[in-house]
């Protein structure tokens, strides 16, 4: 697997999860379901945050959009999950099987939102519905944002919108290449870093070991 295979996703789908032997396995940083729509918090965000910390794992937060305005989204998200400057902050832009799925516009005014009340692009999530709704169009607001792509398969392919991928989701933990479970989750979303550790940490905004060390 191309990079670095270090990252997992995770919701309260997950269940109870142990942090501390997934860092031992060698997990990085996880990503973790903050909100979904205008109201919904994820029961098990504020816990796993809180032990991923204890762990020393890097921690990032997404919302999964809705066909609800997108400001009114992003506002809800970061009253709810309160970012720190080193969380990663990422939109989750695919089909909604509960529901009306979140619209291209809505998704521009979702991260522009979040780009004026944080200083920084969050990430866009997306796969099959990403591409089919962008097709080979650019897009000057979404591709402001860093890709993490969803994709189950032995390639990344990306939209045309990106030059590249920063993660890829390549497996569930039932489909795609390699789908081994994580030490304290067991099957589950894994992703790579489309590079090495250190600049993983540097992405995420943290010190590497080597610059802590180095200085």
């Amino acid at each position: 697997m191309t990079g670095a295979n270090v990252i997992i996703d995770l919701s309260h789908h997950n269940g109870a999860v142990d942090l501390q032997k997934a860092k031992a396995a060698g997990i990085v940083g996880v990503i973790h379901k903050g909100t979904q729509g205008l109201t919904y918090v994820d029961p098990a965000f504020a816990t796993n945050r809180k032990n991923a910390a204890a762990a020393g794992l890097l921690f990032g937060a997404y919302h999964f959009g809705t066909c609800a305005s997108g400001a009114d989204q992003a506002d809800f998200f970061l009253k709810t999950v309160q970012p720190a400057a080193t969380d990663l902050l990422v939109l989750d832009f695919e089909e909604n099987t509960a529901g009306p799925t979140m619209l291209l516009d809505q998704a521009r005014d979702f991260v522009t939102r979040v780009q004026s009340a944080t200083g920084r692009w969050p990430g866009l999530y997306g796969g099959h519905y990403l591409k089919q709704t962008l097709g080979a169009n650019d897009d000057p607001v979404l591709s402001n944002c860093w890709l993490w792509l969803s994709q189950y398969g032995p390639n990344a392919v990306i939209p045309s919108a990106w030059d590249e991928w920063k993660l890829w989701q390549y497996t569930d933990g039932k489909l795609g290449p390699n789908p081994e479970p994580v030490d304290g989750v067991g099957c589950c979303d894994r992703n790579t870093f489309n590079g090495t550790v250190d600049e993983l940490m540097a992405f995420w905004g943290v010190p590497s070991a080597g610059a802590q060390t180095a200085g």
